[in-house]
């Protein structure tokens, strides 16, 4: 590009920081030169790098300086140093302590110095100066001098000196290492071919209102603009990519025909549990799978109807079941619980039913807390996808037909169903989807036919009900190229702004 063409380009701020450069400056210096603001500085600095006309280097400088304790015994001395004046005569540390106000941690920290010194010595439970503890009273420490010192480079230090920063550094508080990045500039050759153009401060940089009403336009000079040169990225504002796959994974059920059930995250193991007729001995109710909540007042149950038969199906069976043999116990059932899973909101949807609703269709996706040791494929929060289907006319090949066609929507043409156990349904199955990167199979969730223990207590009737709960957050990884699951929630905010749109 002409040199004269660059010459018009340069902004007001270039031409400030410009006639002030040279080889090898720092930034602080023409932040001093220049006394414009450091963002201003290093906004020229910015755009004449673009322009070629200079390189800016960065370089780490490690200094030491006296961090807070540090600061304090420069002007009232060393602690060992007061230990040691102290001992105009033979002192039991009970004494030294309260003569040279030191701490208990300070006595304890001189001692250790001083005898490693041998500048001290015990006798008859008392502390007195040895010979070399008297020369060192007249003479200044190495400590003491390097203090005096501080700030220092780290790369500058002394062999003397690198001892004593070594040795005060095991201290607490006596000094610190700040880092600091220093930027220098390294001028090219089109800098000295461009301070030979002449310069016009009074140019317009932008057109005003003001300088439109006044026609002061007319007489004035207008910078030229360089449309090639790179300009900052913008980054419009957009929902978290998660949330958008989450607001997709309603619309297909939605579009399927199917009504959102929303509640609470704190439930009573009556509704989270019991009336999913789960054993209260079961491991799945201890505290390493759920998290109990202390704080809240115990749940009240809800009528006693419906308490008195989740009781008979948990006791005794219904129909042909025996049920689970033992006392239940209503005070158990009382716990509050972070849910483990929405089936939560299926209970409750179901318990609210009326027969004249019948046929419908339910879903639900929301968070579930689980007790679970972190690793690529578990949280302990997560997100859950819940359906039901009450219906006297479905079987178990509607519920994998269901299925089948929810994840197909999400972008997975083939998934694997298993058998599998659960307390509240029968049959039961397990999903599972293939995870190119770990090749293994994932397994995202459980499905099944609720048990009559379940739906007699909630609807009065047993009458099927097909329902299942995968696991939402394994089911988005593949499509977003995330191979570990807490990469979902680290909200890297570049990371936030480059991953691609839920699209399917």
């Amino acid at each position: 590009m002409d040199i004269k063409n660059i010459a018009e380009m340069l902004h007001p701020l270039e031409m400030s920081v410009i006639v002030v450069l040279k080889e090898g400056i720092e930034l602080k210096e023409i932040i001093a030169k220049t006394k414009l603001q450091e963002v201003e500085v290093m906004r020229a600095l910015q755009w004449l790098e673009n322009k070629k006309v200079l390189k800016i280097k960065s370089e780490f400088k490690e200094t030491i300086n006296l961090d807070s304790n540090g600061i304090i015994y420069l002007k009232n001395k060393l602690p060992e140093r007061r230990f040691l004046e102290a001992l105009s005569k033979e002192l039991t540390l009970k004494e030294i302590r309260e003569k040279a106000n030191l701490s208990e941690e300070e006595v304890s920290i001189s001692l250790g110095l001083l005898k490693k010194k041998a500048a001290i010595e015990f006798a008859n439970g008392k502390v007195k100066l040895t010979d070399i503890g008297k020369r060192l009273l007249s003479k200044e420490f190495m400590e003491e001098g390097f203090m005096k010192k501080l700030p220092l480079d780290v790369k500058t230090l002394s062999e003397e000196d690198r001892y004593c920063y070594e040795e005060l550094k095991k201290r607490k508080n006596i000094i610190k290492t700040d880092i600091q990045r220093l930027k220098f500039i390294s001028l090219t050759n089109l800098y000295t071919k461009l301070t030979k153009e002449k310069m016009d401060l009074d140019v317009i940089g932008s057109l005003t209102p003001e300088l439109i009403k006044s026609g002061e336009w007319k007489n004035r000079k207008f910078r030229r603009y360089d449309l090639k040169i790179n300009v900052p990225q913008i980054n419009g504002g957009k929902k978290h990519f998660v949330k958008e796959s989450l607001e997709y994974a309603k619309k297909i059920w939605t579009d399927m025909g199917f009504k959102e059930m929303t509640g609470d995250m704190i439930n009573t193991s009556f509704w989270n549990f019991d009336v999913m007729f789960t054993a209260q001995d079961h491991p799945v109710r201890e505290m390493q799978d759920t998290f109990f909540i202390k704080t809240v007042e115990k749940g009240k149950l809800v009528d006693k109807k419906i308490v008195d038969s989740v009781r008979k199906s948990h006791e005794k069976g219904v129909g042909n079941s025996t049920g689970w043999n033992y006392k239940w116990d209503e005070e158990i059932a009382k716990t509050n619980v972070l849910r483990t899973h929405t089936t939560v909101l299926s209970a409750k949807t179901l318990y609210k039913l009326k027969k004249e609703d019948m046929p419908a269709k339910f879903f639900a996706i929301g968070k579930c807390f689980r007790n679970e040791a972190i690793d690529w494929s578990h949280l302990f929060e997560f997100n859950q996808t819940e359906g039901i289907v009450i219906d006297p006319d479905v079987n178990f090949r509607n519920l994998l037909g269901y299925l089948k066609e929810f994840f197909k929507k999400m972008g997975f043409e083939k998934a694997r169903f298993r058998p599998a156990y659960f307390p509240y349904t029968e049959p039961n199955i397990e999903i599972d989807v293939f995870h190119p990167v770990h090749k293994k199979w994932l397994e995202l969730g459980g499905a099944g036919i609720f048990r009559p223990e379940v739906t007699i207590p909630l609807l009065g009737d047993d009458i099927p009900v097909l329902a299942w709960g995968p696991g939402f957050d394994r089911i988005i990884l593949e499509y977003y190229s995330i191979i570990d699951i807490r990469e979902l929630y680290n909200n890297d905010i570049e990371k936030l702004r480059k991953i691609k749109s839920w699209n399917k």
